[in-house]
């Protein structure tokens, strides 16, 4: 059975996040394809797309690497995502739908109860589903692959800590759906920016010299390569 290329790049690139490949470190198309239990076929072309994410480079006489982000480069991340964040907010605005509305209205209440209760990492999960699901609402395929792409190169770049208050930030989701539903496409792009430069202040970077895993994986789309499954 031929594993597709996606899904080998979902492997790699969550592998990449989590620290099992350090920045720097060198990815052979060998190493990678033992490694997932795939022929080396899908593992360059998913390394062709991890290096168009940013997330690998090609180094001359050393092949594929983990790319080495600067603090500038990280530091645009926080900012890109407050400028499309905003924006995803007043398409869904304009573009959700009752089951995006379901969705939305259903994690903003699950959030609200544990926020309550002080479940911090079911909030993690909750937040980062809250948060896919608004840029999906967007009804912009390519605005929401930018949104998953930033999410996933910040949580490889920062720890996020626990916001102090988490009853007010699901009170802030939970304003932005009321504009969402409302289809108030200005409140809901203002009440979004306001919401992604106050969670600014909650994102650690990473430093290389002292690496440190993140708490939480980051949620992706597709599934897991099964490791223990037989090349093609």
């Amino acid at each position: 059975m031929r594993i597709p290329a996606h899904s080998v790049c979902t492997a790699i690139r969550d592998d990449i996040v989590t620290g099992v490949f350090e920045r720097g470190s060198r990815l052979t198309e060998e190493q990678l394809a033992r490694r997932y239990g795939v022929s080396r076929v899908p593992v360059r072309e998913a390394l062709r797309t991890l290096e168009s994410e940013g997330f690998v480079t090609s180094r001359r006489h050393a092949g594929a690497c983990v790319a080495e982000p600067t603090e500038q480069e990280a530091a645009d991340l926080l900012e890109m995502r407050t400028l499309l964040e905003p924006l995803g907010a007043a398409r869904a605005a304009q573009r959700r739908t009752e089951a995006h509305l379901k969705v939305l209205r259903g994690l903003v209440r699950l959030g609200q109860e544990r926020a309550r209760r002080g479940q911090g990492e079911d909030l993690r999960s909750l937040g980062g589903w809250f948060h896919e699901t608004l840029a999906q609402a967007s009804g912009s395929p390519a605005l929401t692959a930018l949104l998953t792409q930033l999410r996933h190169k910040i949580a490889w770049m920062y720890v996020v800590e626990q916001p102090a208050q988490p009853v007010e930030v699901w009170a802030e989701h939970g304003a932005i759906v009321d504009a969402v539903a409302r289809g108030d496409a200005e409140r809901a792009r203002a009440l979004t920016a306001l919401h992604a430069e106050r969670s600014r202040a909650e994102h650690r970077l990473r430093r290389p010299d002292r690496p440190e895993r993140p708490a939480g994986r980051v949620r992706t789309s597709q599934p897991r390569v099964n490791t223990a499954s037989a090349g093609n």
